[in-house]
């Protein structure tokens, strides 16, 4: 996963994942999104530490950790909760970032 920056929250288009770092919950969603990665052997997905990013969370209505938000076309599309497996969260990517899917 790549680190967030002020730039990269401006994409149009982004996946995600904000956590805090003593969040068993946020580790079990980590280890999803890293296997989903690793499968396809590149970085998918974003992270950001949500406790050093107070104002993105208040700004964008972050209910909880973990949570997968999800950005296209300038706008806040999805934000998960509920991270439930790994087969979920490509239920999301299937959606949203087809390319992964697509036959080389």
């Amino acid at each position: 996963m790549q680190q967030i920056t002020e730039e990269t929250l401006r994409q149009e288009r982004l996946l995600l994942y904000i956590y805090t770092p003593f969040c068993g919950t946020c580790s079990v969603a980590r280890a999803m999104l890293e296997k989903i990665e690793a499968v396809h052997r590149e970085d998918i997905f974003y992270e950001m530490n949500a406790s050093l990013h107070p104002d993105f969370m208040l700004e964008n209505k972050i209910e909880s950790v973990p949570c997968l938000l999800i950005k296209e076309d300038n706008q806040i599309k999805e934000k998960i909760y509920a991270f439930q497996s790994t087969g979920n969260i490509y239920s999301y990517l299937m959606k949203y970032k087809p390319e992964l899917f697509a036959k080389s």
